[in-house]
């Protein structure tokens, strides 16, 4: 009997109209958990690096977390991967909501959906009965809008639909897909809309078999009490008031930002008001008690759900308030539309308009508002017209595409995707080696085990370590204790809190624990429910496994490794990991370089980013290893890179 995992993945094939029910080899749970950990190894067999983004080999992967539909609080987030049209490397998505838990209830750890329908179609999920749908009658429709149009279809209210808008019928790169409350951004959206496959709707209602199910319930009512006694916990972002920080230090709409000092109370004041008017109510996602999602209903627009950064990206990119980001919000989620990158788009046509080298041939009829400018382009962006078919690729292929000096403008991508558009002060290692090596397109992936800041004191940093359980062992607990200033940290300390973060996010990648109740939590307190500490123990009681913490230690690691394989066989290497310009205004390039080196060295990487075959060895990725010598991407018995890779 398979404990926490159905043990079958449902294998679509759209270009044959055909579906397969696989069973899953339970040795991969033990090497990876679940998740994208099992699909990671699924890309390396199934995808070779010849394979584009946009062929019908490449594949859209859909996986419940090894943790979903047990009892344990906050497992909601189901990973989506496919390789990325804008990046050409692994596309790392999570969304939360309740579709996973269905998916693993109708009995699927997995959908793996390959090849290209002929036309637009749907994939209609209702336990063992599996359809591939025509879906002719919902081309253009918004994403919600899509949803409920299903549901009342197959007259099935309780069904969980994840769905792609416009901008995902037209491979816009910055698509989104959307379900519910949540959706998966950064890279499958436009594979989807390659695959035109316009939704996937599940109902499942199969039970879930738990190894002790006894000893689990009791550790996660602990687990429910404590969450409910940690006000903070799974609330950042959501029911904040005070935004400063976000204003004065980030740039949402590409290099621009408002001036320091534009938050005051007067304005947090004014934007509370207008958030309680507009909020219907909060929510949550699957079995979470922490409601950190906003139903908005703004005059005139569907109903949507707000998220996270969202209420910030829009109206500072283009210079408005509070209700601008409320209004653009209703049109762009039904679109679908990424709300970290899109914003820096638009703001970057903006740029170009200003300085001459998009014009009026290029934008006819431009709007002279900030506000109106954003809504003109959006609609010529998800519908590819004009220029907006070049914009539809993202900062920085727009920016080669267009020429005549548009990409000094392209301020913000890093490994050709828009970041979180950070600008601050001096280098903070740890976070260079964050967002100079994360392979997940957003430093919100990686970080959040490790505060960003040190505490003034050395009485208040011994306060904050007496309850942070989180912590992996003393080193980092004295790391934290001797911390004053924000850029003086050793490039070993650096590695150690790098590699901290990296590993607890790849953990609930493949558990499907949201990082708002693990790996984002511990900077604000230091007492996120779930650590490495209990993490295992959760998991041997909910599969059977004989899991510590060193075998969870060991298994992040290893999947932390493929990823990197997967994007070093597509070609990733040391000349890709470089911030921006301007993420800190004083910058050391020789001891950027230094990071690298100690950090490569950590990980068991060679000097070009790439793991050694010792590396791979360890930790039973020996294919991978046998791989890269044949392609010549490693030689020699110690795994150095080949004259021609390094180049």
């Amino acid at each position: 009997m398979r404990y926490s995992e159905a043990g079958y993945n449902l294998e679509v094939d759209l270009s044959k109209g055909t579906i397969e029910r696989v069973e899953t080899d339970p040795g991969l749970t033990e090497l990876h958990l679940g998740g994208q950990g099992t699909a990671l190894k699924i890309l390396w067999d199934r995808v070779p690096p010849e394979v584009e983004p946009f062929s019908a080999d490449n594949l859209l992967i859909f996986s419940t977390g090894l943790l979903h539909s047990t009892l344990v609080p906050g497992a909601t987030r189901t990973s989506v991967n496919t390789f990325s049209p804008q990046t050409n490397l692994l596309a790392h998505s999570l969304m939360g909501g309740y579709f996973g838990t269905e998916l693993k209830h109708a009995g699927y750890d997995k959908i793996v959906i390959r090849g290209k329908a002929s036309s637009l179609v749907y994939l209609w999920i209702n336990n063992e009965k599996v359809e591939i749908r025509d879906a002719a009658h919902l081309h253009g429709k918004g994403a919600q809008e899509t949803a409920a149009l299903i549901k009342e279809e197959l007259k099935e209210p309780k069904a969980q639909v994840a769905a792609i808008g416009l901008a995902g019928e037209n491979k816009v790169y910055m698509a989104s897909i959307e379900h519910d409350n949540s959706s998966a951004s950064r890279g499958p959206g436009p594979v989807m809309g390659d695959k035109r496959l316009k939704a996937i709707a599940v109902r499942g209602t199969k039970d879930i078999n738990i190894a002790r199910p006894a000893e689990l319930f009791e550790a996660c009512f602990r687990l429910r009490k404590e969450i409910h006694e940690n006000p903070r916990c799974g609330d950042i972002m959501a029911h904040e008031d005070d935004d400063s920080y976000h204003h004065d230090n980030f740039a949402w709409g590409n290099a621009r930002v408002r001036t320091k000092g534009y938050w005051n109370k007067e304005i947090e004041k004014k934007w509370k008001a207008l958030g309680d008017s507009m909020r219907l109510r909060f929510i949550s996602c699957y079995n979470c008690p922490k409601d950190c999602h906003h139903v908005i209903s703004y005059p005139g627009r569907p109903r949507y759900y707000l998220k996270c950064y969202g209420k910030d990206t829009y109206h500072m990119a283009a210079f408005k308030e509070l209700d601008f980001s409320l209004d653009i919000l209703g049109v762009t989620q039904e679109y679908g539309l990424d709300s970290y990158s899109t914003p820096q788009v638009l703001a970057f046509a903006v740029e170009l308009f200003e300085a001459g080298i998009l014009t009026d041939e290029d934008l006819p009829e431009f709007p002279s508002d900030s506000g109106e400018r954003f809504f003109y382009l959006i609609e010529k962006i998800v519908r590819r017209e004009g220029i907006g078919d070049v914009l539809a690729n993202g900062v920085y292929w727009a920016a080669r595409q267009i020429g005549k000096g548009a990409e000094t403008y392209d301020h913000n991508t890093i490994k050709k995707f828009e970041q979180v558009p950070i600008k601050l002060g001096k280098l903070n290692p740890p976070y260079f080696l964050m967002i100079a090596t994360g392979e997940k397109m957003t430093i919100t992936q990686i970080e959040g085990s490790f505060p960003q800041d040190p505490l003034p004191t050395r009485e208040e940093r011994e306060e904050f370590v007496k309850n942070w359980q989180a912590l992996p062992n003393d080193k980092i607990k004295q790391i934290f204790l001797e911390w004053e200033k924000r850029n003086e940290i050793s490039i070993e300390a650096s590695c150690l809190i790098c590699d901290w973060n990296e590993r607890m996010h790849y953990i609930d990648d493949a558990t499907g624990l949201c990082a708002y109740l693990s790996s984002f939590d511990g900077q604000y307190g230091g007492k996120p429910p779930y650590h490495i500490h209990n993490i295992p123990y959760l998991v041997s009681l909910a599969t059977g496994m004989e899991l510590d913490k060193n075998g969870l230690w060991e298994i992040a690691s290893r999947n932390r490794n493929l990823v990197r394989a997967l994007n070093v066989r597509r070609g990733l290497r040391r000349k890709d990991e470089r911030p921006p310009e301007d993420h800190w205004k004083v910058r050391d390039h020789e001891f950027e370089q230094k990071l690298l080196d100690g950090y490569y060295e950590f990980k068991g990487w060679t000097r070009d980013g790439i793991p050694t075959k010792e590396t791979l060895y360890k930790l039973g990725l020996d294919y991978v290893s046998d791989d890269f010598v044949k392609r010549g991407i490693l030689t020699g018995s110690e795994g150095t890179p080949s004259e021609e890779t390094s180049a």
